[in-house]
């Protein structure tokens, strides 16, 4: 009895499947922080929401950002959906006028949050303390080497 137990707890820690009746047990995957995985409370606390536009058509851009309040620190989270043109030095900025922003941002209408993690997918930026989200419009995805956006989304 006891090589039984010891070989199915063997066969689970090992990545196996042990199935009892109707329930299984199965190796956890992780993959990128997203919107819908944050937890009710940090739900809870988005303060707004917004899809991705596309500014540079040759640069598509989708997908949706969120800003989010967790633990008091403040976050912008990319969906799954998020994509974006690949180049040299992309940023994420936020940018004062929500309304549209341009290809070239002008040096006073934006503060940068931080390089782009990841062309493609779920991503978590923190807002640094210092910055006041209230005075930012949208997040933009912003090519510092050639001054264009690639694509923004309102908040």
């Amino acid at each position: 009895m006891k090589r039984l137990i010891l070989a199915t707890l063997s066969a689970a820690a090992l990545g196996g499947t042990l199935v009892s009746g109707a329930s299984a047990l199965k190796p956890v995957e992780f993959s990128a922080i997203t919107a819908h995985d944050l937890t009710t409370e940090s739900v809870n606390l988005a303060q707004a929401t917004g899809q991705f536009v596309t500014v540079d058509q040759a640069k598509a851009t989708t997908g949706t950002a969120s800003v989010v309040v967790e633990n008091g620190q403040t976050y912008l989270v990319f969906d799954n959906a998020f994509s974006t043109a690949t180049g040299p030095d992309v940023e994420v900025v936020l940018y004062a006028d929500g309304a549209t922003v341009p290809v070239s941002i002008e040096g006073s209408n934006y503060v940068v949050v931080d390089a782009l993690q990841s062309f493609d997918g779920g991503q978590r930026y923190l807002v640094d303390a210092s910055i006041d989200i209230n005075d930012y419009q949208a997040v933009a995805i912003w090519c510092q080497e050639f001054d264009v956006t690639f694509g923004y989304a309102p908040l």
